[in-house]
């Protein structure tokens, strides 16, 4: 499989998207989506990234970030990915499987392309997120509100809940002045 490329340094909103290992529905407990929020909030400290949107959805994430000039966003990315999964795990124990629903299918010994935790013990080596992410350099204004709609409607348009304020896991009960929101977004002009 051919790398993906990172336009880096044009100075950019970007909206990403990352998942979990082979898209299986690992994001549906509460407490795995509190740490991936955790992990989001350490990162966006650790790097000075500027979080403008998200949102969790059963087996992926979406972001719209602002990376500060000459910061990698495989390095932002990577970082967030590696220790939420060492989180996740530690939480949950080794096999996860005892906490994280995996279904029968994705409980196997994963390829070492997928980033997570890697036991001594190949017969319970697991990954949680796929090693790879798609980005999308945001040139203008109204791309990235485009971006930030899109992480809104998401769960509405994949049948998670009839109207945008009812999926906890977004920045769209910030955007509408919500009071109990999981994380705080980063004010920005467009």
């Amino acid at each position: 499989m051919t790398k993906l490329r990172h336009y880096d340094h044009l100075g950019t909103a970007r909206f990403v998207t990352f998942s979990t290992y082979r898209r299986e529905p690992l994001l549906t407990d509460d407490s795995i989506r509190r740490i991936i929020v955790e992990h989001l909030e350490l990162v966006r400290r650790s790097f000075d990234v500027k979080l403008l949107s998200y949102v969790l959805m059963p087996e992926h994430v979406h972001l719209v970030i602002y990376p500060p000039d000459g910061l990698e966003l495989g390095r932002v990315i990577g970082e967030m990915k590696s220790r939420s999964a060492r989180a996740i795990f530690s939480q949950m124990g080794n096999p996860p499987q005892a906490a994280i629903k995996y279904p029968p299918q994705a409980v196997m010994k994963y390829p070492p392309q997928a980033v997570g935790h890697r036991s001594s013990k190949p017969e319970i080596d697991r990954s949680f997120w796929l090693k790879r992410c798609y980005d999308h350099n945001c040139r203008t204004p109204d791309t990235v509100r485009e971006k930030i709609h899109y992480c809104h409607i998401n769960p509405v348009k994949r049948g998670l809940v009839a109207d945008p304020g009812d999926w906890y896991w977004s920045s769209y009960n910030w955007y509408t002045g919500g009071s109990d929101i999981p994380l705080e977004m980063d004010e920005f002009e467009f």
